[in-house]
Parts: structure tokens; C-alpha cells; sequence
């Protein structure tokens, strides 16, 4: 009965169904393509898939809080042309210049969340308004144009392997491990949890919602900027266009991999098998001959089917807690 109990309590995780889900399009592709499982192709998947975890990091770390951010892209590509900007213009080494564009990133969530916090205004409304700020710097400083001029070691995080993997991969992997210990047993991640799940409940037990919230937005920016670092690295430029189609990425990736929009909800663990399915889902896509120009249109699709899905969820406890309080009292 014991032995029951662990199994229906591991099926019952957010993550088995995504997990599932990626294993089948695995499958179904490897017979579509014989080029699918090759190592090429699998170091072009994991790649991608670490800079979609980045991405969605950055977003679920203000979902946790209740938030959301539609800066997130334009705080990249602002950290990508810093980098650039850095390289070619002012001729810095590839340290200094990480180290400046990832203060930028949480210079540019520190923002936000002084918006936010400060002004009351909706993360939503408040992230918009910086977005175009963002973009703004971006085309002003970058005139539109890629640096190119990259020290030589830049690209070495985005391109090199180890163990036939990305380099990217393992990084992703280790700040996962990182999110996950944070809000597991640390006392900062119970309390951005708690203040995602209930904040006036939160505030009752002396937790300081408002600085919750500012945290939460640094942090953003700052997995933001690892994301446009990795994308520089990874494209040997900086392209002052790099973050444009993140928006999309960042919610599939974490909705899916079971963050909760509504906040106090996150599985770092769902985030990595998201992350990897979303990108199976764009090259397998390609490799059978799939219209790409509908790309958005498939990943909108598969957004509003998890999204849907976990409203259902939701549903069905709900009416299960119901249930459950109704036969209580016919006892009683």
C-alpha cells in the first residue's frame, strides 16, 4: 500500500505529464528524421534549450511573486549591446564585460521593481512602460547595427562542449540546482513564495512584501542578462535584435514546466524538461518540413493548452476538495 502511495504520489506531479509529453516527441521524431538524434542535432537542442531556461527563469523568478515581466526581452538585448559596446568600443576584456552587463540586467530589474513597488503601479503596466525604454537605448546606442568585434574567449561558454554536450546546458543545470535550494530551504525563498501564494497573508507574518517584490525583479534582470551573455557567446555577435521573440518563450517554458501564474508555485525541475521540449517542438517542426513562418502560431497553441490545462487541474481539485467536504458533513 506504501509502495502505491510513492508511485500515485510521483505520477501526480506536474512534471510527469511534461516529461511524458517530451519522451513521445522524442519518439515520434527520431522515426520522422533519421538526422533527429544525431550529436549534431542534439548539441544544437540542449543549446537552445539552456538559453530558453535562462529566459524563463528570469520570468518565473516574478511569477513566483505574482508578477510578470514583458521587459525581459529588451533587458537582454540592452545586456547583449552593453557587451558588444564594451568589446568593441572600449576594448574590454570578456570579464569586466560580463560583470558590467550583468549589473546592467539588474540595474534594469531594480527599476522595475522600484516602479512597481514605489509607485504601485501593475507589474504588468509598469514593464510595459520600461520595455520600450529598453528599446529605446537599445536602437539609440547600437544604431541598429551588431558588434562583431568579440574578444576571443567570449564564445568559448556558447560553443564549446563537455561530454558532448553545450557548456550552456551544464551552467542552466547548475543555477536550477541553485533556484531549487533557494526555494527550498532557504528563508528568502519561503518568503517569495509565500508572497506569490498569499500576499496579505505574507504581510501578517511580518514578511516585507514590497522588498520581496524588488528582489524578485533583480533577479529577473539578472537571468535576463546570463540569457543575452549566452546568447552573445553563442552567436560570436552581439545582435542588438537578440530578445525580440523571448516574451513567448519565457511563459511557455515556465507555465508548462509548472509555475504558476497566479504565484508561490515553481519547479525548477519542470523548467529543464520544458525547456527541452519547447525547442524538440521547433526542430522537429523543421525537420518535417513544417511551415516555420507558422512557428508563433504552434508555440501560442501549445501556451494556451498547458494553460488551459493547469485551469482544469485546478478545477478538478477544487471540486474534489468539494466532494470530499460534502460527504464529511452527510457523515457527521
Amino acid at each position: 500500500m506504501k509502495g502505491n502511495g510513492t508511485i500515485k504520489k510521483i505520477l501526480g506531479r506536474n512534471e510527469i505529464p511534461v516529461l511524458l509529453a517530451t519522451i513521445l516527441l522524442c519518439i515520434v521524431f527520431s522515426f520522422a528524421s533519421s538526422n533527429f538524434l544525431s550529436a549534431y542535432n542534439i548539441y544544437n537542442v540542449t543549446r537552445t534549450a539552456a538559453l530558453y531556461m535562462f529566459v524563463a527563469l528570469s520570468q518565473t523568478m516574478v511569477m513566483i511573486v505574482g508578477g510578470m515581466n514583458v521587459s525581459l526581452g529588451y533587458t537582454g538585448a540592452l545586456c547583449v549591446v552593453a557587451c558588444g559596446y564594451c568589446m568593441q568600443e572600449l576594448h574590454w576584456g570578456s570579464i569586466p564585460t560580463v560583470i558590467f552587463a550583468l549589473l546592467v540586467g539588474m540595474a534594469c530589474g531594480l527599476l522595475n521593481g522600484l516602479i512597481i513597488t514605489r509607485l504601485h503601479i501593475n507589474s504588468f503596466v509598469a514593464t510595459l512602460a520600461t520595455q520600450f525604454i529598453f528599446k529605446g537605448l537599445v536602437t539609440g546606442i547600437s544604431e541598429g547595427f551588431p558588434y562583431t568585434q568579440l574578444q576571443p574567449n567570449f564564445t568559448a561558454l556558447g560553443r564549446n562542449k563537455l561530454l558532448g554536450l553545450p557548456l550552456m546546458l551544464f551552467l542552466a543545470v547548475i543555477f536550477l540546482v541553485i533556484v531549487w535550494y533557494m526555494f527550498r530551504f532557504t528563508v528568502l525563498g519561503r518568503k517569495l513564495l509565500a508572497t506569490g501564494g498569499n500576499a496579505k497573508a505574507a504581510r501578517m507574518a511580518a514578511v516585507n512584501t514590497d522588498n520581496m517584490l524588488l528582489i524578485a525583479n533583480i533577479f529577473s534582470g539578472l537571468f535576463a542578462a546570463i540569457a543575452g551573455i549566452c546568447a552573445v557567446s553563442m552567436n560570436g555577435a552581439a545582435q542588438p535584435t537578440t530578445g525580440s521573440d523571448w516574451m513567448i518563450y519565457s511563459f511557455a517554458v515556465s507555465v508548462i514546466g509548472g509555475t504558476a501564474l497566479a504565484g508561490g508555485v515553481i519547479s525548477p525541475v519542470g523548467i529543464f524538461i520544458a525547456g527541452i521540449m519547447i525547442v524538440l517542438i521547433k526542430n522537429g517542426l523543421v525537420m518535417m518540413n513544417a511551415n516555420i513562418y507558422y512557428e508563433q502560431t504552434y508555440l501560442g497553441l501549445i501556451l494556451l493548452v498547458a494553460v488551459s490545462l493547469g485551469s482544469f487541474s485546478i478545477m478538478a481539485r477544487e471540486f474534489k476538495r468539494r466532494r470530499d467536504f460534502i460527504k464529511t458533513q452527510k457523515t457527521e
